[in-house]
């Protein structure tokens, strides 16, 4: 009997601008690698759910939105030490695992999210077969770094390396966060990859030292009294106690017995193949989807909050709207040209989806404005699609700082009478029942915190939908060479009556006796 694969993708959450996020790059690599060999089509991105498949999320311990379960399928990958002894993770994050569909890669994390410790699959991190260098690497005596260290520093930490360096051993660290094939050509240059634990857990640290042996590093790892690395590990790493560290690197390190042990080290581990528990993940993956995908609502996506832009600066839960498809954005449209609404769509990421007047609530541009052809064109849609008291946020480099021209692709610089004409002068654009009028100004600096105007890099302005009252709608009128004026005909069926607009409050138009 054949068996129907879901469609796959690898969610990683990364915080703008945290790069430790792509610490995560290793798991989902290997989760790829491993779902293609059973024949499942696997997508991979920041950020980004898709509608369409089974979401694999990694790092949602750095910010996740519990909310987005109902509209996508997910599966929480949990790659951190939890229990007594582990991270100090959110307790929002512990509340999302142990109401979600999780898989775990130890044991014993799982009792700090669940008691259903049976119902979580677990899977391993072995042999990597793509990350073996494609040429002859350097032999393990002639490679220029005695031991090489990945990972946060700590004071315990600290003090070991300085005792390994007093008996003549270099340990080398990177000054600079560093991942992927960045940090994987110091790897390969490396005699040997030190592991020591951070966490009291003292758990295995499986994720580093598998991506290590597979590009042909042997690891040499501390080993504490609750360490307890599956078995593919035992034969295939060398082991020290932090009681027993000066004989071993005084004594076994760098010794011709130490390299022809790392070597068939090595050779062991290139054996190793958890394939099996994979299946289970994938089978337990596709068996919640398939009933999630059920009993979600089929109505089409009609979202409150939009940013426009995408790429590094896509938000989660959001409609990403971008007019380039290459920045993988939940919706590719051009707002800065005459569109009509609604906008109807079927999206990988945001499903079938819905965009119509009067549905936002809240609209997010950072550092757009500056690139649109056609601006009054943009905040004309953005006007349209906001409810009365929506908000447009609008961040901008201010003219008069470097910022403000550091881009080539800048079309204009803009200041602060640079809304005028979406506030006080809306009539020149042709609105009429609606304008923008400024909510909050704030000055920032290039860390993007309030100051001065001396200390401006950027502006952040708010600016609210609101009706027009019935003395600027006159000064429109006055304005139009149509007046404005509705067409009168053909009358409609009930006979004629006068068009009077919105009701005012007497005392917004009389002056008083």
């Amino acid at each position: 009997m054949s068996v129907t694969l879901p469609r796959v993708h690898l969610c990683i959450m990364q915080p703008a601008g945290y790069v430790h996020a792509l610490g995560f790059l290793d798991q989902a690599r290997y989760f790829r690698h491993q779902f293609r060999r059973m024949g499942a089509e696997v997508s991979l991105s920041k950020n980004r759910l898709r509608h369409d498949a089974v979401n694999f999320v990694f790092g949602a311990h750095l910010g996740f939105d519990a909310g987005l379960r109902q509209r996508y399928s997910c599966v929480f990958v949990n790659l951190e030490q939890l229990g007594q002894g582990g991270a100090a993770v959110p307790p929002d994050y512990l509340k999302l695992l142990g109401t979600s569909a999780v898989v775990d890669y130890d044991a014993e994390n799982v009792p700090a999210y669940t008691q259903h410790v049976n119902d979580v699959p677990l899977f391993a991190l072995h042999y990597a077969p793509y990350l073996k260098p494609a040429e002859a690497v350097v032999p393990l005596e002639e490679r220029p770094i005695d031991l090489l260290f990945i990972g946060s520093m700590n004071a315990r930490r600290k003090a070991m390396i300085d005792r390994i360096e007093a008996l003549g051993h270099k340990v080398c660290m990177f000054n600079a966060p560093l991942y992927g094939p960045e940090r994987d050509a110091a790897i390969v240059q490396s005699k040997a990859v030190l592991n020591m634990h951070f966490y009291e857990s003292s758990r295995f640290e499986q994720a580093r030292v598998s991506t290590c042996l597979s590009l042909g590093t042997p690891v040499i790892s501390e080993r504490g009294e609750r360490t307890r690395p599956h078995e593919a590990f035992e034969d295939s790493v060398s082991w020290f106690k932090e009681d027993d560290l000066e004989r071993f690197f005084a004594e076994e390190f760098k010794t011709p017995a130490f390299y022809a042990q790392a070597r068939a080290q090595l050779q062991r581990f290139s054996e190793s193949d958890p394939i099996e528990a994979y299946a289970d993940v994938l089978a337990f993956a596709a068996g919640y989807a398939g009933f999630h995908q059920q009993h979600r609502s089929t109505e089409a996506w009609a979202p409150t909050r939009i940013n426009l832009g995408s790429g590094k600066d896509y938000k989660a839960g959001w409609l990403n709207i971008d007019i380039l498809d290459r920045a993988e954005p939940d919706l590719v449209l051009d707002l800065g040209v005459p569109t009509e609404f609604p906008v109807q769509a079927d999206t990988a990421f945001g499903g079938p989806l819905v965009l119509a007047q009067g549905q936002v609530e809240r609209i997010f541009a950072n550092n757009v404005l500056e690139h649109v052809p056609d601006l009054p064109e943009l905040m004309g849609n953005c006007l349209k699609l906001l409810k009365v008291g929506g908000e447009f946020v609008i961040e901008v480099p201010y003219e008069h700082a470097p910022t403000a021209w550091q881009d080539p692709t800048h079309l204009r610089a803009l200041n602060e009478k640079s809304w005028l004409y979406y506030t006080d002068w809306f009539w020149y654009l042709g609105w009429f029942e609606h304008r923008f009028q400024v909510n909050s100004f704030e000055y920032l600096n290039e860390g993007l915190r309030s100051c001065d105007r001396s200390q401006a890099s950027f502006m952040r302005v708010v600016l609210a939908k609101v009706e027009t009252t019935p003395r600027e709608r006159t000064t429109a009128r006055m304005v139009r060479p149509d007046f404005a004026l509705p067409d009168d005909w053909p009358l409609p069926a009930s006979g004629p009556s006068a068009s009077v607009g919105q009701a005012e409050p007497v005392a917004e138009i009389l002056s008083a006796p």
